[in-house]
Order: C-alpha cells, then sequence, then structure tokens
C-alpha cells in the first residue's frame, strides 16, 4: 500500500504542481508583503519565520487530503479490490497513512528547496534531517486524521465542511503565520489544544533557532496524537462497510 500511494502521487505530474501553487502564493505574498511590518516590529526576517509555517501548510493539506482519498476509492470500487487482499486491514490502513505521510514529506522538501530561493537559510544545515523527521511525523499524524474522517463520510459531499472547519482553522491557528506571543488568552488555549501548532513550533525549532514550547514538548505531543489517532484510525477504517 505505501509504494501503490508513492507511485500514485508521482504519475500525477498536475497534481504535484497543483499542490504547490498554495504554499507558494501564501510564502511570497505574505512574506514580502508583510516583512517590512514584522520588521518595523522587532521580530527580524518574516520569510524566516514564516517558511517552517508553509512548511506545516503543505504537509497538513497534503496529508489529509490523502487520507480522504479513501472516499474516492470507495465510490469507484478500487478500495473494494484492496480490502479482499489477504491482509489485515489494520496493515492496509497503516500502508495508505505511511504513504500518505511520505507523500507529504517529500512535498514539504520540495516547499524548502523553493523557498530558498527568496532567500531563507536555515541556521544549521545539519538539523536538516530531524526537521524532515519532524515533517514525516506531522504528516503521519495527519493521514491518520483524513483516514478517520474518510471512514465516518459517505461521500465527498462532507469535504467542504472538513475544509472550511477543520483544516483551515487547525492551520491558521497554529501559529504558522504569527508569533504565540501575548496572544487573547481564548486564542492561547486553542492554538495549545491545535496539533500542527507543535509541528510548527518543532520545524522552527530545527530550522530557525527559535520554538515557543520546546523541541522536546514539541515532539512528546506530537508523537502522543499520532498514535491516538493512528488508533482512531485504525477502528474506523476497520469498520468501513464496502
Amino acid at each position: 500500500m505505501w509504494l501503490r500511494e508513492l507511485k500514485r502521487y508521482f504519475r500525477s505530474k498536475s497534481r504535484i504542481v497543483g499542490s504547490l501553487g498554495q504554499p507558494l502564493l501564501f510564502l511570497l505574498a505574505l512574506g514580502y508583503g508583510l516583512g517590512s511590518v514584522f520588521q518595523k516590529a522587532g521580530q527580524g526576517s518574516y520569510v524566516n519565520f514564516l517558511v517552517p509555517g508553509i512548511l506545516g501548510m503543505s504537509i497538513i493539506f497534503t496529508s489529509i487530503f490523502s487520507g480522504i482519498q479513501i472516499i474516492w476509492d470507495r465510490q469507484f470500487g478500487f478500495l473494494k479490490e484492496t480490502m479482499v487482499a489477504p491482509v489485515s486491514r489494520f496493515n492496509i490502513m497503516i500502508g495508505r497513512t505511511l504513504g500518505g505521510a511520505t507523500i507529504a514529506a517529500f512535498q514539504g522538501i520540495i516547499v524548502f528547496l523553493i523557498a530558498l530561493i527568496p532567500g531563507f537559510r536555515p541556521f544549521n544545515w545539519f538539523l536538516i534531517l530531524p526537521a524532515i523527521l519532524i515533517m514525516l511525523l506531522i504528516g503521519l499524524l495527519f493521514a491518520a486524521v483524513g483516514t478517520a474522517l474518510a471512514a465516518r463520510l459517505e461521500d465527498m459531499q462532507g469535504f467542504p465542511l472538513i475544509m472550511n472547519f477543520l483544516v483551515m482553522p487547525l492551520f491558521f491557528l497554529s501559529g504558522a503565520l504569527f508569533p504565540l506571543n501575548n496572544l487573547p488568552k481564548a486564542i492561547t488555549v486553542i492554538t495549545r489544544l491545535d496539533p500542527l501548532t507543535y509541528g510548527v513550533d518543532a520545524l522552527r525549532a530545527l530550522l530557525i533557532n527559535s520554538s515557543h514550547f520546546g523541541l522536546g514538548l514539541d515532539i512528546l505531543v506530537l508523537s502522543a496524537t499520532t498514535i491516538f489517532f493512528l488508533l482512531i484510525g485504525s477502528y474506523l477504517f476497520s469498520k468501513i462497510q464496502i
């Protein structure tokens, strides 16, 4: 299942190019549009601050969409073909999730390489590999979330609800676009409940040496949340009726 997901992704060149459009738009429009305001506030380069958040955005969109693709496979009969294979549903779910996470991490790497063009530079190149592992962990988490959601949805009509009431709030409230310091108490509570917040914070710790919570807490929360949603996703996936 893992290799199947990767082959499906790399065969679709339009999907690869199209999925990069939104991250690049945010990076260029916000990075340069708000860069002077960020500098005047004494926060340094906004492009450097923004890149880890854009990486998080690229990963969450790709990984959740990979999970939601189960709905598409169910409607066209591909899922039924997979289910009749002599493999447990748990292994199928794990394979699909790992495939989605790998694709999301790969896309994050592409966005990182593109971000070098407008001038982004990590403070320590030796921490790139740990940053990629964090990307993979974020992708694994949200691919499991996408699988859990897809297991409960019958068709793609619920997809706009997922976009408007889950994915976009998770992104905008993760601190990807703004610092987490001195926020209103209500927003502070929400950001701390958002698992993407810890993913973006971990990327900032590794790429620009700036962390709000600390790298250890970021990894702990991400790991625990990933295990939780993997268990939930595997359970719901096992209950899918085909």
